[in-house]
């Protein structure tokens, strides 16, 4: 009696059970048309009419996965994902891990309908006798469940994804009901291949696809027999059998399912004994772990800017009103991105690079190139010689795409907008400026009264140049040959507020978005900031006859059932006449063209090019930024970090060496930068048909100038009133020699013709001027090393002055005459 009465709880709950069963067992029979055994009354009657009232129809929503990212030639470059969940249909999984699956998770699936009664029946009455609520799912009632989680939190609906999987006799029953919708709608082979793609396999990996990679380093569809039964193991448990983290539990688990397939007559006992002998730890020999999506792309930088540019920028609108539900549709759509990237080139185009700045070198050199298409504004290649492990900053692009906030100073290039502006106010193509001397260790200084707008600089603005240069020059020399000098006069002759407007108009800006800044030196000179990929595209406009395109690297994307998406095309616009972008052309062939231009050398073809380059200051960047009608590119070559010395001082490139162009003493955009462009360039155009630039219109030829009127000789404010009055302005010079009577205009820059509106310099005459005789008796060598007797010439207002030697020249008060020497 002891005994019983200490078992009668026990009893009690199996009796109790016995009645549910027999309820949900005659509810369920009804459910299923199926005659119900042994379950009657008002308790089925009931039973029956709740399930009844269930939702039947059950949706399948197309699976999360992975999109791809891939190259023009379609190579994949990245998988964006949520879930590490590669979509496979079944005849592309192995016949073992179907077999492996269905033999321990349901070995009776191609036998029942979606309820499995003989499984059911026993976890009830172990339910009931232990009071829990536990499994005896079949594979089809695991996949509803799983779908419907999955469905759920798709939606961000966290208490529907909960609900999905909750341990309760109603979500069981719902369960179930769907569980019988999906048989009848879907064939067994439909339902295996959803299950198998759905499901968890532990470590990350979604899906059969995702965990064979993941674990193998294989496709599914060559899983053999052990590598199955291990991945069917780990669904059960996939942190406790995770062959990772716990390859002694895996390997228990693992063969456990061998028995079970052998048990089955699903594999054989010789089969089964093999594969038991591999240790887990030695399957995983070849895995490849998931990273973050552009940690394992084979082109990481460029990765990471599409995922930015996905997200963020206009034209990708198509994809959701905002970033979060972009990203959302990229990770888990399966959509197919392809991109304008042109593998090929790109590959040249990071050899090029590292050949000059190898990645991970300890000089804190970087250097970055983009390549774009003219008209078009298609990306074709973007590279950068750093580690991408160390840093993910991308030197090419914008902060909001993954880049820094301001760029890198592109020193020189910057002399392209001046001709621009300059031709757009009608100087001439041949026109001239007066450059003032000027040279490394005696720079000129502008002074500030000579600036005409707020575009200016606080105080005296000192320019050098890279040695000793000035005076009249036309505008080829001073472009070919980067004249700072000449280029300080022009712009303020301009007006450097044009200047920066022109800079506007063809899209530079800082890396963060912001114009450039406006001082005078930043619009000259280039002491402002941008970006690699700013500047090709900018350089672009003048290959496509003025059309601006913003960059894109979009080709196109279509949905998984491949459906295109419309996106629209890149912005482009024309910002600078045609005849003005052939004017340009002309004039930037000449850094590659002439004899003493900046980047003579750099360009080995006979296709015609162009392009400018660029030196900042103490020599801490250099750049080229170059174009044929065709192709554009910009090449940074400098200091990742502008670090500075205990002086201030920024690090210069001076002295360090380039890899195998080997120890450069100076740099300078022609030195490395130059030659690299031009490697990156013959790989861009080859190929290509040899299209030459346009020549210039007859109207940007000649300008539109009016001569100026004759002011040789007058006083300083005569001449300005008649040069105010012909619409131009004026400013004083510096003082000449000159056999024009002392204070009086001895000439003037521009000298005959200029542009109204621009600024006319006054040089007033010394009131003598200076010849050089040599003594008849000299030879030339004698000339060479002999001093020469500077002759003074001195005006009178009545007659031709007598010539006076004077030795040496004058640096005070004027001297007096003195005889002639003997000839």
């Amino acid at each position: 009696m002891d005994g019983r009465a200490h078992n009668l709880p026990h009893v009690l709950r199996l009796l109790t059970g016995l009645v549910v069963l027999s309820a949900l067992m005659g509810l369920l029979m009804a459910g299923l048309a199926i005659p119900a055994i042994g379950a009657g009354g008002s308790a089925t009657k009931s039973g029956v009419k709740a399930f009844n009232d269930l939702p039947s129809e059950f949706s399948v929503s197309p699976l999360a996965q992975q999109s791809r990212i891939v190259d023009a030639s379609g190579k994949l470059i990245a998988n964006p994902y949520d879930e590490n969940r590669i979509i496979v249909t079944l005849k592309n999984i192995s016949p073992w891990m179907q077999k492996a699956q269905i033999a321990i998770e349901d070995s009776r699936f191609y036998e029942h309908g979606g309820l499995d009664v003989r499984g059911f029946t026993r976890a009830m009455v172990s339910n009931v006798s232990s009071g829990s609520v536990q499994g005896a799912s079949t594979l089809t009632q695991q996949y509803v469940k799983i779908t419907l989680q999955e469905n759920a939190l798709r939606r961000d609906d966290k208490e529907a994804a909960e609900r999905a999987v909750e341990k309760s006799y109603t979500r069981k029953l719902q369960e179930l009901k769907y569980a019988l919708d999906v048989e009848r709608n879907f064939t067994k082979e439909q339902i295996l291949t959803g299950y198998l793609n759905l499901v968890y396999y532990g470590d990350q990996a979604y899906g059969v696809e995702a965990a064979a990679q993941n674990y193998f380093g294989i496709p599914a569809s060559k899983l053999n027999l052990g590598q199955s039964a291990l991945l069917a193991g780990i669904v059960q448990q996939p942190t406790t059998f995770n062959p990772v983290l716990n390859p002694k539990q895996s390997q228990t688990r693992r063969n456990a399912v061998l028995d079970r397939m052998q048990f089955l007559g699903m594999a054989t006992a010789k089969d089964v004994a093999a594969a038991k002998k591999v240790a887990v730890p030695a399957m995983l020999g070849n895995r490849k772990p998931p990273k973050g999506v552009c940690q394992r792309s084979s082109e990481p930088f460029f990765c990471a800017y599409m995922m930015e540019y996905l997200q963020k920028s206009p034209q990708m609108a198509v994809l959701g009103k905002t970033p979060a539900e972009r990203l959302k549709n990229i990770n888990q759509g399966g959509l197919t991105i392809k991109t304008t990237l042109d593998p090929k080139l790109q590959r040249t185009t990071l050899t090029e690079l590292t050949k000059a700045v190898p990645i991970g070198n300890r000089s804190n050199l970087g250097a970055a190139s983009t390549v774009i298409e003219p008209g078009t504004g298609k990306i074709l290649a973007m590279a950068q010689a750093t580690d991408f492990t160390k840093s993910q900053l991308n030197l090419n692009v914008d902060q909001r795409y993954g880049g820094s906030q301001y760029g890198y100073q592109f020193g020189s290039t910057a002399k392209m907008y001046a001709l621009v502006a300059a031709l757009e106010s009608g100087m001439p193509l041949d026109g001239t400026v007066n450059a003032p001397s000027a040279s490394p260790e005696d720079p000129h200084l502008f002074p500030v009264e000579d600036m005409k707008d707020r575009c200016n600089a606080q105080e005296a603005w000192p320019v050098e140049n890279d040695y000793r240069s000035g005076g009249v020059m036309t505008l080829a020399k001073a472009t070919a040959e980067s004249i700072n000098t000449a280029f300080g006069q022009l712009v303020i002759d301009l007006g450097g507020c044009k200047v920066h407007e022109v800079m506007g108009r063809m899209g530079i800006h800082q890396g963060d978005g912001k114009p450039i800044s406006t001082s005078i030196s930043s619009i000259t000179l280039g002491a402002g900031v941008a970006t690699p990929m700013t500047m090709a595209a900018s350089y672009a406009t003048l290959a496509a006859r003025g059309k601006y395109c913003e960059p894109t690297p979009i080709a196109s994307i279509t949905t998984s059932n491949g459906k295109a998406i419309k996106v629209p095309p890149a912005a482009c616009k024309q910002v600078i006449r045609a005849d003005i972008a052939d004017g340009v052309n002309l004039l930037l062939e000449g850094p590659l063209r002439d004899s003493r231009g900046t980047a003579e050398g750099s360009w080995k073809s006979s296709r015609p090019a162009a392009g400018k380059t660029g030196t900042t200051n103490s020599h801490n960047q250099s750049w080229f930024v170059g174009y044929t009608p065709q192709r554009a590119a910009s090449v940074w070559i400098g200091n990742i970090k502008v670090a500075k010395n205990s002086r201030g001082d920024l690090t210069t490139l001076n002295g360090k060496t380039f890899g195998t162009y080997g120890y450069k003493k100076s740099v300078f955009g022609g030195t490395v930068a130059g030659p690299v462009w031009g490697q990156i360039m013959e790989a861009a155009t080859a190929g290509l048909p040899v299209v030459p630039f346009t020549p210039p219109s007859e109207r940007v030829k000649n300008g539109n100038q009016v001569p100026l009127p004759d002011v040789i000789g007058d006083s300083v404010g005569t001449a300005t009133l008649k040069l105010e009055g012909a619409g131009f302005e004026v400013k004083v010079g510096t003082r000449v020699d000159s056999g024009i009577e002392e204070g009086n205009v001895a000439r003037t820059s521009p000298s005959t013709r200029a542009t109204k509106g621009m600024t006319i310099t006054l040089f007033i005459s010394r009131g003598y001027q200076e010849t050089f005789a040599q003594p008849r008796t000299q030879t030339r060598t004698q000339t060479q090393s002999q001093p020469r007797i500077r002759i003074q010439v001195r005006p009178r207002t009545t007659s031709t002055p007598e010539p006076t030697v004077v030795v040496p020249p004058p640096t005070g008060p004027k001297p007096k005459p003195t005889k002639p020497g003997k000839p």
